[in-house]
């Protein structure tokens, strides 16, 4: 599943769960949207755009998108954080997670391609049953192996042999 397919899943999830609506908002009320990644250069960012504009969603006119990148540099991650935690957005869509989980337990947390374990690492208490204010998707996960190969061999019936190749690297 490519960037824009699961930033618009992770999107459409907490839209859903927040109850917005673009035809449904007050004049008064904009919906407010914090966006933590690694690299403003991504393609994620203007996937998310989009999936927003699919939604008929416009920056600038009926939602607001608060943009913060760390560049890649680990230390600038609580800083960042701060400020969006400061701002009170509607929901935060996040690719960095552990400092956001420690900063608010209130505002919705999107994880949208955490390229991590969630569970192994602390974030959420269950694939199945997040727990908290945080949810979203996450594109490789060893207890979906089961299912993907069920799925496959549903779609292939006559499939005998299958080769996988995995890294495991982080």
């Amino acid at each position: 599943m490519n960037d824009k397919k699961l930033i618009c899943l992770a999107l459409g999830a907490f839209l859903l769960a927040l109850g917005l609506s673009a035809e449904a908002q007050p004049a008064a009320k904009v919906p407010r949207i914090g966006y933590l990644a690694n690299d403003p250069q991504s393609s994620t960012g203007e996937a998310f755009r989009q999936g927003l504009r699919d939604l008929g969603y416009i920056e600038g006119q009926n939602i607001i998108i608060e943009w913060r990148f760390n560049e890649r540099k680990r230390e600038r991650i609580p800083e960042l954080v701060a400020e969006l935690v400061r701002l009170k957005p509607d929901v935060i869509v996040a690719t960095t997670l552990t400092d956001l989980r420690r900063a608010t337990t209130t505002i919705p947390i999107v994880m949208a391609n955490y390229s991590g374990d969630p569970v192994a690492d602390g974030i959420v208490t269950s694939l199945a049953r997040p727990g908290g204010n945080i949810t979203g998707l996450i594109p490789l996960t060893p207890e979906l192996s089961g299912k993907r190969l069920e799925l496959l061999k549903e779609t292939l019936p006559k499939l005998s042999r299958l080769a996988v190749m995995y890294s495991g690297a982080r």
